[in-house]
């Protein structure tokens, strides 16, 4: 919801950002692996009881993401590699945190709504991706992004609740897993709109 809504205003910064990186030389993927050491490194500093710099560092990750998709538009160079980097490489950073937390509080209550939210991000970005394979629809990515409650953004919000609040780590799981189910369903219902038959 907020990338989709929200993108225009930090849409300079990351434009900016950009012309920086492609005018020292650096292509979108390196950036795209930039991204991902930095937001691995996130889990870690998690793990090690350092959450507010593990957060700053998830952020930091996450620019940088947007970063490499606006580098790739500017300089012509989008590719179906990059776009796999780049949605895997996400998919890795958002993992470790869950188990950073996971290794932290082994509390099977804990370890079961892990599981459940691992399952309900699964559900939403199984959609998510195959939609954007499938549809003729377009986007300024390079397939078609859906929109819904829960979008990177709202992802990284509720990973940093997490993260911050470790003492209230089963009710921000269930907020979480509640977001991304709401966002799997709206989409599976966007998509039953977008390719029906």
């Amino acid at each position: 919801m907020l990338d989709t809504h929200g993108r225009a205003l930090v849409q300079p910064s990351i434009q900016s950002t950009a012309q920086f990186f492609l005018n020292r030389g650096l292509s979108a993927n390196q950036v795209t692996v930039m991204a991902f050491l930095v937001g691995v490194s996130a889990s870690m500093l998690i793990y090690y009881d350092m959450p507010i710099f593990g957060v700053i560092v998830l952020w930091i990750s996450g620019f940088l993401d947007a970063v490499d998709g606006s580098m790739a538009r500017q300089s012509k160079t989008t590719s179906a590699w990059g776009t796999v980097l780049d949605v895997t490489f996400d998919r890795v950073v958002e993992t470790g945190i869950l188990l950073a937390l996971a290794l932290k509080y082994p509390d099977p209550k804990i370890l079961f709504l892990f599981l459940i939210l691992a399952i309900s991000i699964i559900f939403t970005m199984t959609i998510f991706l195959t939609v954007g394979a499938v549809s003729d629809k377009q986007s300024m990515k390079s397939f078609y992004y859906q929109p819904g409650l829960a979008e990177r953004t709202e992802g990284f919000i509720l990973f940093s609740f997490l993260a911050l609040f470790q003492n209230q780590l089963v009710l921000w799981t269930i907020v979480f897993i509640v977001v991304e189910i709401v966002t799997g369903l709206q989409r599976l219902l966007e998509a039953r709109r977008i390719l029906k038959d």
